[in-house]
C-alpha cells in the first residue's frame, strides 16, 4: 500500500496536489442531459487541479430497468438486496449505459476519462458481504453484494492518474474466482479512498449534505456524531450508507469527507484543503 501511494504522489503533474481525491457520484446526477453536462465539466475542472478517481452509482436507472423487467426492488438502509436477475440488470445499467455515457460526457468536457468497473485489473477485490443488522434491528442477507477486501491493490488507478487520466469506476466488483457482484457505490468509494491514500472523499448527490431535524444542512460534524445519527435513526435510509462510508474512510486515514449537493456545488472548489461552502457537510475525525 505504501508503494502505491508513493507512486501516486511521484507521478502527480506539476502544480497539482500530491494526494488524490475520490469523487462518488449518485446516479441522480447522471440521468438528465443538463445534470450530466454540468457534472462532466466539474470533473474536468477538478481533475485539472488534482489527481482524481470517480466512482458512480445509478440507483434510479437500475430501479427503472428492474421495473421494465418485472423484477421487484428491495433495499434496506440504502443497500440493495441483489439476487441473480437483479445482478444482471445492475451490471448492464452500471457498467454499460451509465459508465459509457459519463465517460463520453467527461471526454467532451476536455478531460481524459477511462471507464472501468471494480472488476477490471483488480481495481478492487471483493468477497460476498456478510448479513447485516439494519438500524431497525433486522438481520438481512444482501445476496449477491460484495464487500471490498482490504488487500485489494489498485495499481491501475495510480498508473492512470500518474499519466493524467481520470478513472471512472462503476460499482461492480469481482471475487477472487471471478464472480461478479453488486457493490454499494458509497462503500466502494470509501474503500478506494483509503487504498490510494486520498486526502478527501467527496460524496455528491441530490441533497445538500446531512440535514438536521429541521431540514437544515449540518456544516461540520465528526465521525462520532455521524455514528450517533445512525443509531438514533435521525439519518434517512439513503444517508445511512453514506455516513457509514464516511466513518470507514476517516478510520482508514482519509483526512475528511464532504457530502455535497452535486447540482449546486462547484466540484473544482473541493480541491482546496479548506472547509466547503454552504450546502455541504464536512465530516472529520
Amino acid at each position: 500500500m505504501a508503494s502505491l501511494r508513493a507512486r501516486t504522489r511521484s507521478r502527480a503533474p506539476a502544480g497539482q496536489a500530491r494526494k488524490p481525491i475520490v469523487l462518488k457520484l449518485g446516479g441522480e446526477l447522471l440521468e438528465q442531459p443538463d445534470d450530466l453536462g454540468r457534472v462532466a465539466r466539474g470533473i474536468a475542472a477538478l481533475s485539472a487541479r488534482t489527481p482524481l478517481v470517480v466512482v458512480h452509482g445509478g440507483g434510479k436507472e437500475i430501479d427503472s430497468a428492474l421495473a421494465v423487467a418485472g423484477i421487484p426492488k428491495r433495499q434496506v438502509d440504502g443497500l440493495r438486496v441483489t439476487d441473480a436477475p437483479t445482478l444482471d440488470v445492475v451490471v448492464a445499467v452500471l457498467a454499460g449505459a451509465i459508465n459509457t455515457r459519463l465517460v463520453a460526457a467527461v471526454r467532451r468536457a476536455g478531460a481524459k476519462p477511462v471507464g472501468l468497473t471494480g472488476a477490471d485489473a483488480t481495481v478492487v477485490t471483493i468477497k460476498r458481504a456478510a448479513p447485516i443488522t439494519t438500524v431497525a434491528g433486522e438481520r438481512v442477507d444482501l445476496g449477491l453484494v460484495g464487500a471490498p477486501v482490504a488487500n485489494g491493490r489498485p495499481q491501475l488507478l495510480a498508473d492512470l492518474m500518474g499519466r493524467g487520466y481520470v478513472p471512472i469506476v462503476a460499482c461492480v466488483g469481482a471475487t477472487r474466482d471471478g464472480r461478479l457482484m453488486n457493490v454499494n457505490a458509497d462503500t466502494l468509494a470509501s474503500h478506494l479512498a483509503q487504498a490510494i491514500g486520498a486526502r478527501r472523499l467527496v460524496i455528491a448527490g441530490g441533497t445538500s449534505g446531512v440535514l438536521d431535524e429541521h431540514g437544515q444542512t449540518i456544516g461540520r460534524m465528526t465521525g462520532r456524531e455521524a455514528a450517533r445519527l445512525i443509531k438514533a435513526g435521525t439519518a434517512n435510509k439513503g444517508m445511512v450508507a453514506k455516513l457509514q462510508a464516511c466513518r470507514a474512510a476517516l478510520a482508514g486515514g482519509v483526512r475528511d469527507v464532504v457530502i455535497a449537493n452535486g447540482r449546486e456545488t462547484k466540484l473544482d472548489a473541493l480541491a482546496v484543503d479548506t472547509a466547503p461552502g454552504g450546502g455541504c457537510t464536512q465530516v472529520v475525525r
